[in-house]
């Protein structure tokens, strides 16, 4: 049988989504509690592989196993084996046709700016940037030159893990939202390469803070060449929001 989980987790402490040698990859855990439940060893597939220090609301993975009892019941053991920080949200089974990864045809990012110190309960999850004021509208007239179809080589990192082949990829929106001093940016796309939202939401900033012009979002965007005018903001800020599928 194949298994479609959804599951959230604060970022802080682990060294990424993805397996680690040390031990500490959500997929560590996850795939350690799951042996121990079915007393075999159980592969997980993930759908996205958030870096170090990134949160997930709604990060989808699939594995295969046999369960004859509830999925309330195998989440409880999940729980009871799983450190604090992960919970699985939600767990349905599937075709074996079903992939997390290549069955997903969107994914939507958030992201969180505090423009002041951030609250307690907060702070975990945001860029506190204490630099004001900062030029929302700019912003906002930025953003948009980052929707469509466009080569974003020069918003990712120069030294990419897992070189993605093709850098051409599609933004379906980019949302910009201002509560008082918190601003949040929401970015939904076909797919998206090594350190690239954190990129976009860098260059928005430095917009916001008159380090760069609207005009240059473009200019840089087609110059397909990353340069030290792009900033990667901080991991802390970055939550996978949510997966589609058809």
């Amino acid at each position: 049988m194949r298994w479609k989980c959804i599951c959230s987790y604060k970022g802080t402490q682990f060294g990424g989504w993805q397996f680690q040698p040390t031990g500490n990859g959500v997929q560590n855990h996850l795939e350690l509690a799951l042996s121990t439940i079915f007393d075999q060893a159980i592969r997980i597939h993930g759908c996205s592989r958030t870096d170090a220090g990134v949160h997930a609301l709604g990060q989808c993975f699939h594995f295969d196993g046999e369960w004859e009892h509830s999925t309330d019941k195998l989440k409880r053991a999940l729980h009871s084996l799983l450190d604090k920080d992960i919970r699985i949200e939600k767990i349905t089974s599937v075709s074996q046709n079903f992939h997390a990864r290549f069955s997903a045809i969107k994914k939507s990012y958030v992201y969180t700016i505090y423009l002041d110190r951030a609250p307690p309960n907060e702070e975990a999850f945001v860029w506190a940037c204490r630099d004001t004021p900062i030029d929302f509208q700019s912003m906002q007239v930025a953003s948009q030159y980052f929707v469509g179809q466009h080569d974003f080589t020069a918003f990712s990192a120069v030294h990419a893990k897992d070189k993605d082949p093709d850098p051409v990829k599609e933004i379906h929106s980019l949302e910009l939202k201002q509560n008082g001093r918190k601003i949040t940016i929401t970015i939904t796309g076909s797919g998206f390469l090594y350190k690239m939202v954190r990129s976009i939401v860098g260059t928005l900033y430095a917009v916001g803070r008159h380090r760069l012009n609207p005009e240059d979002v473009l200019n840089i965007l087609h110059s397909k060449k990353r340069t030290n005018k792009i900033v990667t903001a901080p991991a802390s800020g970055l939550s996978l929001k949510k997966i589609f599928y058809k």
